[in-house]
This record gives C-alpha cells, structure tokens and sequence, in this order.
C-alpha cells in the first residue's frame, strides 16, 4: 500500500518539476536565427530549405521577443497575411549594427511561435533597429502583438490606455 502511494506521489510531482521552474511561455514567441555551418552539429544547427536550397541555421536565437520594444503591421505581398516591422531596444539595436555589418551575404531566419515565416539575405549593415519580417504572419498574431507591445511611435502612455479602453 505505501509503495502504492509513493509511486502516486511521484506520479503527481513528475508534471509540476517539468514545467520550466514554473515559467509561463510568453504570449507570442519570436525569435530571428543567423546562418550556421552544417558542420557545428545537428544540436546546434537545423536545415531549412531557403532561396532553392537547404540553408543551415543556429538554434541559438539571436534575437528574441525580449529584444522588441515597439512593432507595425503591413499588409504583405501575399493578400492572407500581414508583415511586421519589429523596432529594437538599444543593446539589440547595436548588436544588429555589428552582426549585419560582419554577415553581409548571408541569411537571417524569423520564426513566430515556432513556426519559420520568412528569412531574408542581409545585404548591408542594418543602423535604424529595425527587423522585417516580410510575410506569413495572421491577423490574430498582429493583434496579440498590439496587446503586448506600442506600435513605432506611439507613446507607451497611449498605449496602454488604448489597451485599458479595448478591454
């Protein structure tokens, strides 16, 4: 009976301790992904297919949600989806000089809650702070982005009295 009991106990604990120190994902997850070797390792690296051919990225983010201060939305070239502008807080902003400015010819991958939406060759070295993510992001991501985040410009006062008026 108290082997039975034990094994219920841990049974029980196993999903709590698994859960990320308790952490709650965020809301809306986006990360931007530099090219990578294919010879660092599949634990650090993955294929996806870019521009006709299969393009190796790091796993590592090199950018995240937590780099993002303000956004705007745009529609893209494809009539079902929306583009974003994603602005950069300053350390991010000057991070992005130095790596646009030392990965000129290679490819940066954006993903959304996990998901690839676009990858884009960087072609010059990238000063105004700004990330584009050019396509395949849905109407309802655009709104969870203007719950979480001011669009360029807006003052973060009026913002979030435009949120407390729209709940």
């Amino acid at each position: 009976m108290s082997r039975l009991l034990i094994t219920i106990a841990f049974a029980l604990l196993i999903p709590a301790t698994a859960t990320a120190g308790g952490k709650k994902p965020p809301p809306m997850s986006v990360s931007f992904h530099m090219q990578a070797d294919q010879n660092e390792g599949k634990k650090f690296v993955f294929p996806f297919p870019t521009a006709g051919k299969t393009i190796f990225y790091s796993r590592s983010a090199i950018f995240t949600e937590k780099d993002i201060v303000a956004f705007q939305s745009f529609p893209s070239d494809d009539p079902t989806s929306y583009g974003l502008i994603l602005q950069l807080r300053k350390v991010a902003k000057d991070r992005l000089v130095h790596l646009s400015g030392a990965s000129e010819g290679q490819f940066l991958l954006a993903m959304v809650n996990g998901t690839v939406r676009d990858a884009v060759l960087i072609d010059r070295s990238v000063t105004d702070g700004l990330l584009v993510i050019w396509q395949r992001i849905g109407a309802a991501e655009v709104r969870m982005a203007d719950s979480l985040m001011p669009r360029i410009g807006e003052d973060h006062k009026v913002w979030k009295q435009r949120m407390k008026e729209q709940k």
